[in-house]
C-alpha cells in the first residue's frame, strides 16, 4: 500500500511558522532538487526555489520578487496574477523592471526593504538568494552591509501581520534569506531576533529516495519489462546504494545509465561509477588464471602461513565474484592480520598489491604510529575550514579519491589515537568519509588490510607486559590466546566492540616463525644476497660449512621472526661479506667461494677463488 506524499519538514516547518515570524533563514541544502507532488500521486524533484515559490503561491501569497546579487530583482510568474500586476509592484518599490528583471545591488535592496515592509495590499514575499554573497567579512561589515542587516533587523520588528486569502488567516510581508549555512549572516541579526526563525534545509533521506526512484528508475531501458518482484528489490537496493546522495546525484546517475546505456537491472553499476569514477568494474577484470596459481606465487615471498594467504585469498575471490552481496557501498573486504613481528603480515600485504595491481607499491599504506596525537585524524581527512592546512584535504582522502581501486594498509592499528577508531568503523560500515572539505569519499573497490601485534603480549596482575604467547606453543593456542587479547583490548580498553563485531570472522592470526620455516626464510635470503651480487658480475657462492655455522647464528633466535633473521645475515654475512669486498681485489666474472665465517666482534668471512 502506498503512503500519502509528505512535504519535505523544511517546507512544513516554514509554512507552519508562516503567520508567526516576519522573516526566514533557510540554510543546508539549499542547492539541491526537493522532492515536490505536482499532481495526485506523481511526486517529481524539482529546484528548491520552485518548490518554495509553489508553497508560497499555494498558501496564498500574492506575489513573489526574488533578489540575487548578480542578476538583481525579478518577479516570479504567478498563475493566478498578470504580469501587470507583477510590474506595478516592482515599480511601487522603487524599482524599473525590463522584462521582468531589475537591476540593483546592496544599496537599492536597502531602499527597497523599507517600501516592501509598508505594502498594505495582499501579502508578498521576498526572497533573497545566495545571500551568503551579499557580505565579503561577516565579523567586519562594510557600511553598506551593516545598514542593510541594520534596516532588516528594523523591519522585521515593524512588519505587520493582516489577514489575508481565502480563510482570512494573518500573513506578514515576509523576507526569505537563503544561504549555505546559517553562520553567513551577523550574529546580532539573527540570535535573540524572535521575528526570524531560521530552518534547516535536511539531505533526502531513505523516504524521500523511496518517494522518487520509482520515477526514476521508470525512465530506464527495460524496467517496465521487470517482474514487480525483481523491480521491487532494484527500488531497495537503488534506495541503500544512493544513501548520504543529493537528489541531484540521483538525477544524474539515471541520466548517466541512459548516455551509458545502462540496463535498469545494473542500475548498481551506474551508481558505483558515479560515486568513484571508474567506468568498469575493476574487480571483474582481474585475470582468474593469477588468482589461481597465487599460492605458489606468495609461497615464495611469505614462507608459510599458508591458513591466512588461503582466507586472504578467499576474500579476494568474493570481491571478484559479488558472492555474499556488496551493498551500501562497503569496502571489497577487510581484513584484520595479527600475530608475532616479522611473520609476515606487511609482506603478505604487499604480495597481494603485486598480485592485484602489478605493482606491488601501488597499495596505500599508513604507519598508524605516526597517527598517535589526539587530532591525527586530521592528517587521514584534512583539517576543518578555518584551520592550516584546510585546502590541502586529508592524506587518506586524497590518496582514496585519486586511486579508489586499492589496497589500503592500516599498519600496526593498535598505535593509533582511539579517535581514529570511528573513522574506521565509517569506511568499514559505511564505505565513506566526509573530508574536512565537506567532500565525500568512497571506499566501495577498496581492499582494507588492518595490521597489528595485537596479542603477542599482555598485562599481568601487577600491570607488567608479559608474553601472551610463546614460540613452543601450538599454532591452536596461539590462535585462541591472541584472538582472546584483541577482542578484550578492543571492549575494554578502546571501548570499541562494534568495530571488532564489524571485521567479524576476518581476523587473521599468523603463526611464529617455526623453525622449518626460519630454515626456507634464511635459504631464500641467502640466495638472494648473492644473486643480488651475481647482477654486479661477481660470482659468489658459500660452502656449506660457512652457511651452516651462519645458520646456527641466524635462527638461533627466532622471536624477531623473518625480520631479526635479515637482521642476523645483516651483521654477520652482508657486512662482513662487503667489507671482504672492499678489501679485495676481486676479478670482475671470476668465481669466490666464502670458505669459512669467523664470527665474533668483528666478523670475518674468508674467501677464496674458485678453480
Amino acid at each position: 500500500m502506498e503512503t500519502a506524499f509528505q512535504k519535505p519538514r523544511w517546507l512544513r516547518d516554514l509554512l507552519r511558522f508562516i503567520p508567526l515570524k516576519s522573516q526566514f533563514v533557510l540554510f543546508g541544502n539549499v542547492r539541491d532538487l526537493q522532492a515536490s507532488e505536482v499532481a495526485p500521486n506523481v511526486v517529481t524533484p524539482l529546484p528548491f526555489n520552485q518548490s518554495l515559490f509553489n508553497s508560497l503561491f499555494e498558501a496564498g501569497y500574492a506575489h513573489i520578487i526574488t533578489y540575487t546579487p548578480l542578476l538583481g530583482f525579478q518577479w516570479v510568474a504567478n498563475p493566478a496574477k498578470q504580469v501587470e500586476a507583477g510590474m506595478a509592484l516592482m515599480q511601487k518599490l522603487g524599482l524599473t523592471p525590463t522584462e521582468g528583471y531589475s537591476a540593483g545591488g546592496i544599496d537599492i535592496l536597502n531602499q527597497v526593504l523599507d517600501k516592501w515592509v509598508n505594502c498594505t495590499e495582499q501579502p508578498i514575499a521576498l526572497c533573497i538568494d545566495f545571500a551568503s554573497c551579499l557580505i565579503s567579512h561577516r565579523a567586519n561589515l562594510t557600511p553598506a552591509e551593516h545598514s542593510l542587516f541594520t534596516r532588516a533587523l528594523v523591519v522585521s520588528h515593524q512588519a505587520k501581520a493582516r489577514p489575508a486569502g481565502e480563510k482570512n488567516q494573518p500573513y506578514f510581508n515576509s523576507l526569505f534569506w537563503i544561504v549555505e549555512k546559517e553562520t553567513d549572516l551577523p550574529d546580532w541579526f539573527l540570535v535573540n531576533n524572535p521575528r526570524v526563525r531560521a530552518i534547516s534545509v535536511a539531505k533526502p533521506d531513505s523516504q524521500v529516495r523511496r518517494q522518487l526512484a520509482p520515477s526514476l528508475l521508470s525512465s530506464l531501458a527495460n524496467f517496465s519489462d521487470i517482474e514487480e518482484s525483481e523491480k521491487q528489490r532494484l527500488l531497495n537496493d537503488f534506495i541503500d546504494e544512493t544513501e548520504g546522495l543529493l537528489l541531484l546525484d540521483l538525477t544524474a546517475i539515471i541520466q548517466l545509465a541512459r548516455i551509458e546505456q545502462v540496463d535498469a537491472v545494473r542500475i548498481s553499476d551506474a551508481v558505483r561509477r558515479y560515486k568513484v569514477g571508474i567506468t568498469e568494474d575493476p574487480w571483474k577484470k582481474i585475470d582468474k588464471q593469477k588468482i589461481r596459481h597465487a599460492p605458489q606465487m606468495i609461497q615464495r615471498r611469505v614462507k608459510g602461513q599458508q591458513h591466512a594467504v588461503t582466507h586472504l585469498l578467499d576474500i579476494i575471490k568474493r570481491a571478484m565474484t559479488g558472492v555474499g552481496g556488496h551493498k551500501g557501498g562497503r569496502p571489497r573486504g577487510v581484513v584484520f592480520l595479527a600475530g608475532p613481528t616479522g611473520v609476515g603480515k606487511t609482506e603478505l600485504a604487499k604480495t597481494v598489491t603485486q598480485l592485484l595491481f602489478g605493482d606491488e607499491s601501488a597499495y596505500i599504506r599508513f604507519d598508524m604510529s605516526e597517527f598517535s596525537a589526539e587530532h591525527a585524524d586530521q592528517r587521514l581527512i584534512g583539517a576543518p575550514p578555518g584551520y592550516v592546512g584546510y585546502d590541502s584535504g586529508g592524506e587518506l582522502t586524497n590518496a582514496i579519491r585519486e586511486k579508489p581501486f586499492s589496497v589500503v594498509l592500516f599498519d600496526e592499528i593498535e598505535k593509533a589515537h582511539p579517535h581514529l577508531m570511528d573513522k574506521f568503523l565509517q569506511i568499514i560500515d559505511d564505505g565513506v568519509l566526509t573530508s574536512g572539505r565537506g567532500d565525500r569519499v568512497y571506499f566501495s573497490e577498496s581492499l582494507i588490510i588492518f595490521t597489528s601485534n595485537l596479542g603477542i603480549y599482555r598485562l599481568d596482575a601487577n600491570g607488567e607486559r608479559v608474553a601472551n604467547v610463546q614460540p613452543h606453543e601450538p599454532f591452536e593456542t596461539v590462535t585462541r590466546n591472541v584472538k582472546n587479547e584483541i577482542e578484550r583490548h578492543f571492549k575494554l580498553v578502546l571501548n570499541r566492540p562494534e568495530l571488532l563485531n564489524r571485521i567479524g570472522e576476518n581476523i587473521i592470526v599468523f603463526d611464529f616463525i617455526r623453525p622449518d620455516v626460519a630454515e626456507q626464510i634464511f635459504e631464500q635470503m641467502v640466495d638472494n644476497i648473492l644473486l643480488d651480487l651475481e647482477k654486479q658480475s661477481l660470482n659468489i657462492v658459500i660452502s656449506q660449512q660457512a652457511k651452516e655455522r651462519l645458520k646456527t647464528r641466524c635462527l638461533a633466535d627466532l622471536s624477531n621472526g623473518g625480520r631479526g633473521i635479515r637482521n642476523q645475515l645483516e651483521a654477520y654475512l652482508i657486512n662482513p661479506l662487503s667489507r671482504a669486498i672492499f678489501d679485495s681485489e676481486l676479478v670482475e666474472n671470476s668465481a669466490y667461494q666464502i670458505t669459512d665465517i669467523e664470527i665474533g666482534e668483528s666478523t670475518r668471512i674468508l674467501l677464496q677463488p674458485m678453480a
